[in-house]
């Protein structure tokens, strides 16, 4: 009994760090629309049929109502051209109702993603995948943040993990989680070293770490023998096996004997996602707000 309270004590509920999230959000909006001020209006838009995405699509929808935002959802068919797509972020660049844009990814092969994100107006790139706001968080100076990234530190900062001087290991590289955490966990002063797929001796750079952040997509990659006894471990990846269950990209059974704290898989990383896509949809609203007052 004492080693399962031990275990449940290490676990980094990121359902209940995001629930608390987003009533805080709420809370603001509500305080908003009482002020006479407009509440904040996210778009997302979903090209094709893609399961997950639709998934996903609706779990934003639905986050949006419970927060009081404004949300307008764009489903667009799968053999839509870039500039159709194009054409409809020009139209929401330009909608002062929306404050965030959100293009669902991933996005069918006729379409250029990056020229999608690209031509999504930084201040309304709520994804926070735009060069212009990966580059504010390069240059230590951020503005709108990718939202997994932002989600991590979250719980990390909520489990109260001081990054200042540690060895955090990313293991990733993708632009949409791997790198930005890296810059992030830069922020935070630790020191990091980014592996992905051609890093050689894994195991030794992982079994070094201070703070392990999975997040390359393949079930149980990371062995929970590489953990460094009490390291603190983020699993980013979220990996639905053959049989219907979902997997994170580390060992959990065997990690969590090691780690000091760990994400577990679902309930770790994926609800905060959502919540730090709200949080940015309000930061974007009360940023147009305060350039008005300028």
């Amino acid at each position: 009994m004492n080693q399962q309270l031990n275990i449940d004590d290490k676990r980094i509920d990121g359902k209940a760090v995001a629930a608390q999230l987003r009533r805080d959000i709420a809370g603001q909006v509500r305080a908003r629309r009482e002020a006479g001020l407009a509440p904040p209006g996210l778009a997302v838009v979903l090209v094709g049929e893609d399961p997950a995405s639709k998934v996903y699509v609706g779990s934003k929808v639905k986050a949006c109502a419970e927060a009081g935002f404004v949300s307008k959802t764009y489903r667009l068919e799968a053999d839509t051209g870039e500039a159709e797509l194009l054409a409809l972020i020009d139209g929401l660049n330009a909608d002062a109702e929306i404050h965030g844009i959100l293009v669902q990814l991933p996005l069918p092969p006729q379409i250029d993603v990056q020229a999608v994100i690209e031509r999504i107006d930084p201040a309304k790139d709520v994804d926070g995948f735009h060069p212009y706001n990966l580059g504010r968080l390069a240059g230590k100076a951020p503005t709108l943040r990718p939202c997994t990234p932002y989600g991590c530190m979250r719980l990390l900062k909520n489990a109260g993990v001081d990054c200042v001087g540690k060895k955090a290991v990313v293991i990733g590289a993708s632009n949409i989680v791997g790198r930005p955490v890296a810059l992030e966990l830069l922020l935070e002063r630790a020191t990091v070293t980014v592996c992905h797929s051609k890093t050689v001796n894994l195991a030794d750079e992982v079994a070094q770490a201070d703070i392990v952040i999975a997040a390359v997509g393949i079930p149980g990659f990371i062995k929970g023998k590489w953990i460094k006894p009490g390291a603190v471990v983020i699993d980013v990846g979220i990996n639905r096996l053959e049989s219907g269950k979902l997997a994170g990209d580390v060992e959990y059974d065997s990690a969590q004997l090691r780690a000091s704290k760990i994400t577990p898989v679902p309930g770790g990383v994926g609800p905060m996602t959502i919540a730090c896509l709200l949080q940015n949809t309000l930061e974007a609203c009360e940023a147009v707000e305060a350039s008005l007052l300028h």
